[in-house]
């Protein structure tokens, strides 16, 4: 049986949406803190766990009879990685045959600007320190992160970010979601690392020459000086947290931490992932 924590997230929804298109219901159980939002995968026959990554008791019934688990990383900045470690222990403690992870793909974890990628890569050690075979799922960035990087004004104003010419495999956070599903099913938990990438980068002005396209509106890209765009989020009421997190993410593409093209993705999908200009179709409603 496969344990997908986080199951009614938007990556969770998509591994358990292609879990139950290729595996019977009775093989899939959903970590979930609240069950009222898993009333869809509980009509299918999806067994439901309910219980959080602070909580090590849930987290103990919760890996009873499971072989595989995947463990998709957490939101709360600041606990996620005891909360990783929790889910891993509780694992190891009910001798899964592997657990799985969804990390990220990136350069060089000792010199990135947004810190907060680097418990991703703690997470991965704590996991390989623990004994437990493992898959590690290292993704892009989610071509879904596009609109809110560009901004809602975008066919008006063009895309003004400091990304230089820094480039991205960006992916579907739908097919990221049917490779990982495709993984747990073919995996026998190898100790392998998948680079699920697109199957080319992409610049910002390649994504403003799309848009362009796509729309009929002459959309642009403009490289901004950090600071500039610093100041411009500070006067729109960001918060000082919010703008080191964005700046940090843009700062790394920048720099080409983002910029690695890997073949595993296509190779687990069975087909190229959509292209930019396929998933921007998707993503904008054209």
């Amino acid at each position: 049986m496969i344990l997908v924590t986080g199951a009614t997230g938007q990556l969770g929804t998509a591994v358990v949406q292609n879990l139950l298109e290729n595996t019977s219901a009775n093989q899939i159980a959903a970590f979930v803190r609240d069950e009222s939002k898993a009333s869809v995968w509980k009509e299918k026959g999806v067994d439901i766990r309910v219980g959080n990554y602070d909580d090590t008791n849930s987290l103990d019934k919760a890996m009873q009879g499971i072989e595989k688990v995947l463990l998709i990383a957490g939101t709360d900045e600041e606990k996620c990685l005891q909360q990783h470690k929790n889910v891993v222990d509780a694992a190891k403690k009910a001798r899964v045959k592997y657990i799985t992870y969804t990390s990220r793909n990136l350069k060089d974890p000792n010199t990135l600007a947004n810190k907060l990628m680097v418990r991703h890569f703690q997470t991965e050690d704590c996991i390989k320190a623990s004994g437990l075979n493992y898959v590690l799922f290292r993704n892009a960035l989610y071509m879904d992160t596009i609109p809110l990087f560009v901004g809602e004004g975008v066919f008006d104003t063009g895309i003004n970010l400091p990304t230089g010419d820094g480039r991205v495999p960006f992916a579907l956070r739908s097919e990221m979601g049917e490779a990982i599903a495709n993984a747990l099913l073919e995996s026998s938990g190898d100790n392998r690392i998948y680079k699920l990438t697109g199957s080319e980068s992409y610049s910002f002005d390649d994504v403003a020459a799309t848009l362009a396209d796509l729309s009929g509106k002459a959309v642009g890209y403009t490289p901004a000086e950090k600071s500039v765009f610093k100041t411009q989020m500070e006067e729109r009421g960001t918060t000082e947290t919010v703008v080191q997190k964005i700046v940090g993410f843009l700062t790394d593409i920048k720099n080409g931490q983002e910029e690695e093209v890997s073949p595993d993705m296509e190779n687990l999908l069975g087909r190229k992932p959509a292209s930019l200009k396929e998933g921007l179709k998707v993503l904008f409603n054209f």
